[in-house]
């Protein structure tokens, strides 16, 4: 790929399908791997094949991905007992059960099942990718209740 084509608007095809689809980027290359997406009818197995969204006709499973414009920002509260995640295969209650968008969109980062707190929820990548990357500098805050008082020795 030269930089000409990258200033052409070509991306990744796991990018592109994640960014419009529910689908995550492993998920993706999973399906690349089974010969599951087609570009342009053609079936393609290299994970860092680049598509342009304006002229390519991606497909996964035989249909087409459509290229999702509206960018959608959700705040929730996650109570604590609830899992962040799209699904779960324990049939607990996820972070999904509480959103009510037709929409994929899923969570950025991740607050354990014992943790209540502020979680964000989007369908755009770049977004999700900077909020959550180390170089970014995103500042978080905890709060932390303890059963018992805090010694120097835990410290």
């Amino acid at each position: 790929m030269t930089k000409e084509q990258e200033n052409n608007g070509y991306i990744r095809i796991n990018k592109f399908i994640a960014a419009n689809t529910g689908m995550s980027r492993r998920e993706v290359d999973e399906y690349i791997s089974q010969g599951r997406i087609t570009i342009n009818s053609i079936t393609v197995r290299d994970m860092g094949f680049k598509v342009n969204p304006d002229k390519d006709k991606v497909a996964v499973d035989g249909v087409k991905v459509k290229v999702e414009t509206q960018k959608i920002y959700i705040m929730l509260h996650k109570p604590e007992k609830v899992i962040t995640s799209l699904d779960d295969e324990k049939h607990r209650e996820t972070v999904m059960n509480f959103v009510d968008v037709k929409k994929p969109v899923f969570p950025v980062g991740r607050l354990d099942y014992d943790t209540s707190g502020l979680l964000l929820l989007t369908n755009d990548g770049d977004f999700a990718n900077d909020m959550m990357h180390p170089s970014s500098k995103v500042k978080k805050t905890y709060e932390v209740k303890l059963s018992k008082p805090l010694l120097d020795k835990h410290q």
